[in-house]
């Protein structure tokens, strides 16, 4: 059985086009074990590198990796001798038969070596090999999309899970606020009133509880999904495991110009679609080669046998050896129009890759745009719930002295819980802002904690 602790192993889809990228070994060929269990503790490194084998995004990404590795080995025949053999076997009428025998066989093995195609074949080959380096970076841009999506997942639970934790100290506080209440009311000090009131406001924040409560069981699922965790077995239906991890504000900043270089640089997209680009310019060499001749070198062998033979191979065998050409003079322009339709081609891939250029620009520009509010947002969020803390302490004194009202004390109380909710969805979204500037910056997740969340000793 797999385990969520397997040691980190590098994924080398190409020297020059993808750094390392670390992930766990694969079983099954790469598919999920289906008698994977649930740990009992997770974090996201181990979520994030779960992922990697087996996210469904990922796993077809690798897959088309394979089949454009097939198309390359396939274009390159044409570069290496293609050997074939064919036989046959044929019976006739004596009275047709041009030796007076009505059975014959034959055996033939050819071989041909393309000398000249024009440029066609070389041309056929860089491109696909340069749609093969296309592949791998999309696997990339595939990679940095889902493990972004595994954060933010992951953070997710982790916000839900501290909700849970605000409203049930938020009812809590409202519990022993009412029987505070009541104790004044048998000792005759309060009102019937504010028992009441304490009650209602015990009870309306009981739905935010059992909200939170769901929202977490909810987010639970979500990351699972995204990790691409398929088990479904009875031990594992109701198991869940415990998310090591806080949320927590770490303060980082991006430069918007060394951003901006840093993307075109680094962004997958981009440099698959420069890849493509070069492909096309391959495949304008490859479509112009129909106005050039074909040379190709042959050779072969043949076996043929006539009924009555006693020898075989045959009554004739021999060698042929020869130079063959084809050239279409004129072929009705379909050449001129292959031409057209490549370099038209081309312009549209430059003119993709200008307009993929323009949108890291902006996504660049928006994503430093909502890391600076979340920024703001969180160095705000700091001090509030000190201060609100010490509001509801304050009113609590001032209550018990009488120079307040149960109101005072039932308002700080939700001021308290506003707070800590603020808090938790001002770091929360600092954490996304952050994850989401580096991806748009192109800058690989490297399965490690990056200090925006502390994780507890295992």
């Amino acid at each position: 059985m797999v385990s969520f602790m397997r040691l980190p192993r590098l994924i080398l889809a190409g020297a020059s086009l993808l750094a390392a990228l670390p992930a766990f070994a694969q079983l099954n060929d790469g598919k999920p074990d289906p008698e994977f269990s649930v740990p009992p503790r997770l974090d996201l490194q181990y979520a994030l590198a779960f992922a990697l084998d087996n996210s469904f995004a990922i796993r077809q990404a690798k897959e088309r990796i394979k089949e454009q590795e097939g198309v390359v080995l396939e274009v390159r025949s044409a570069q290496i001798p293609n050997v074939s053999a064919s036989g046959g076997y044929q019976r006739s009428a004596v009275e047709v038969g041009p030796t007076g025998e009505n059975r014959y066989w034959s055996f033939n093995v050819t071989a041909r070596q393309n000398l000249y195609t024009g440029g066609a074949v070389s041309a056929s080959v860089k491109a696909q090999k340069l749609s093969l380096d296309a592949a791998i970076l999309s696997l990339q841009a595939v990679i940095n999309d889902a493990l972004l999506d595994v954060r933010m997942r992951f953070y997710t639970v982790l916000l839900s899970r501290e909700k849970i934790k605000v409203q049930e100290q938020n009812v809590e506080l409202l519990q022993r606020q009412l029987q505070d209440v009541k104790n004044r009311f048998e000792a005759g000090t309060v009102s019937n009133f504010e028992v009441l009131r304490a009650e209602v406001a015990l009870a309306n924040a009981q739905p935010a509880l059992i909200t939170a409560r769901n929202d977490y069981r909810l987010s639970i699922e979500t990351l699972r999904q995204a990790i691409g965790f398929t088990t479904a077995s009875e031990p594992n239906v109701a198991k869940v495991p415990e998310f090591l991890g806080t949320l927590e504000f770490t303060p980082a900043s991006f430069d918007l110009r060394s951003a901006l270089a840093t993307a075109r640089e680094q962004r997958p997209d981009l440099q698959r679609l420069q890849k493509l680009a070069t492909a096309a310019e391959e495949g304008v060499i490859a479509r112009r080669a129909g106005y050039y001749p074909n040379v190709a070198l042959f050779g072969a062998y043949d076996w043929r046998k006539t009924a009555g033979s006693n020898n075989f191979p045959g009554d004739r065998d021999g060698w042929t050896v020869g130079l063959s050409s084809t050239w279409d003079i004129f072929d009705g322009r379909a050449t001129a129009g292959r031409v057209v339709q490549a370099r038209s081609f081309l312009e549209q891939t430059k003119l993709a890759l200008a307009e993929s250029q323009l949108a890291v620009d902006v996504d660049v520009r928006r994503a430093i745009s909502n890391f600076q509010q979340a920024n703001e947002l969180a160095e705000a969020s700091k001090k509030v719930v000190e201060q609100a803390d010490e509001a509801v302490r304050l009113a609590n004194a001032r209550y018990n002295a009488g120079t307040a009202t149960q109101l005072d004390v039932l308002t700080s109380q939700v001021d308290l819980t506003t707070a800590r909710l603020n808090q938790l969805q001002a770091y929360y979204t600092y954490n996304i802002a952050v994850a989401t500037t580096r991806k748009a910056m192109g800058l690989q997740d490297d399965l490690r904690p990056t200090g925006e969340l502390n994780y507890p000793a295992n």
